[in-house]
């Protein structure tokens, strides 16, 4: 099976009945995690109910990208002790924000630790990060198996970098935090999202803002982008 399973949609705080940033992507029995925000692990337990997932991307120290691998820490701790370590891809200061959260175990006991800005494979995918702007440092990761090509931005303010990321992608997942007229040069609104994502077949907004209305996004997104334009929802499945 090969699909991407939406965990969580909301950028900051989850809105209630949903969670923070977090996908599910599955290639043939290799499970990758991408992110894991806030109230997003109980959505990956019902997938898996011992954490057992292969990898873990996390792309920022954010909270609501990453404190519930603390979580899922517990999880593997407890439920599978003798396990091998997952093996965890996370950008700069991941690991001490999972370390401030639950110091005991370390993080680097339950998780086989890399620096995702080195990676250049996680099991069957390629990889690809391009650090993309954000207030911390963000990578933007590309997964690439045979039959299939995703892209993530985790968190990103418009940049030419969005591009490359999301060139001959099935699918592309970004921010579209904003909406209407945007200052914020860290953060997207769809319409931006969309210009970056030219160059992938289908696009998937998330991260939005608690309390936006979605559909207003997808249709700043539609009017630029040729491809299909789909709004992240807890649960949905996406074939690949």
């Amino acid at each position: 099976m090969r699909s991407l399973t939406v965990l969580g949609s909301c950028g900051a705080w989850p809105e209630p009945g949903r969670a923070c940033a977090g996908f599910l992507l599955e290639y043939d029995g290799f499970r990758v995690v991408l992110d894991l925000g806030y109230a997003a692990l109980p959505r990956l337990l019902e997938h898996s109910p011992h954490g057992e997932v292969d990898a873990v991307v996390v792309t920022h120290q954010h909270p609501d990208h990453c404190v519930d691998v603390s979580a899922l820490a517990r999880v593997r701790h407890y439920e599978a002790p003798d396990a091998d370590p997952v093996a965890l891809h996370c950008a700069p200061g991941v690991l001490d924000v999972l370390r401030a959260l639950e110091p005991n175990p370390d993080p680097a006991e339950v998780f086989d630790v890399h620096d995702l800005a080195s990676t250049t494979r996680i099991g069957p995918f390629d990889v690809l990060t391009v650090e993309l702007p954000h207030y911390k440092t963000n990578l933007g990761v590309r997964l690439s198996a045979p039959g299939i090509s995703i892209a993530y931005t985790g968190d990103s303010g418009p940049s030419p970098e969005l591009r490359k990321l999301a060139a001959d992608t099935d699918l592309f997942i970004s921010d579209a935090t904003l909406q209407g007229d945007a200052s914020d040069r860290y953060l997207m609104t769809a319409a931006e999202a969309a210009h970056g994502a030219r160059g992938a077949r289908r696009l998937l907004l998330t991260h939005f803002w608690p309390g936006s209305d979605r559909a207003v996004s997808v249709r700043e997104a539609e009017a630029v982008f040729e491809g299909e334009v789909i709004a992240a929802d807890e649960g949905l499945e996406l074939l690949l």
